[in-house]
């Protein structure tokens, strides 16, 4: 027993800094997350970043971190990426992951 009892679901928030609005950054995270089976929500903020929040099993969700801090959507350039509040849950809270305007 241990660590080793199954998918570690983890919750975090990001905002991702750089050229991403108005590049379907919005759009290509939602369905890179519903790909992988991640929960959440993201979204445009007034100040020109992408806001949100996912939750999922640590090894996609780690998945999801690297495009966001490195990939992103064609036509954007992220330059960086600031994660906060990780958090390890029994389960998901979110069904799905949303656009949020």
């Amino acid at each position: 027993m241990g660590a080793q009892d199954g998918p570690s679901i983890v919750s975090v928030e990001f905002e991702v800094f750089g050229h991403v609005q108005g590049v379907y950054f919005t759009k290509y995270c939602r369905d890179m997350c519903q790909q992988l089976g991640i929960g959440g929500w993201v979204k445009n903020s007034k100040t020109g970043t992408i806001l949100g929040k996912m939750q999922g099993d640590r090894g996609q969700v780690d998945k999801m971190v690297q495009w966001l801090s490195k990939t992103g959507s064609p036509g954007s350039k992220v330059d960086h990426c600031d994660l906060h509040n990780w958090e390890f849950l029994a389960r998901q809270d979110f069904r799905g992951f949303s656009i949020r305007f």
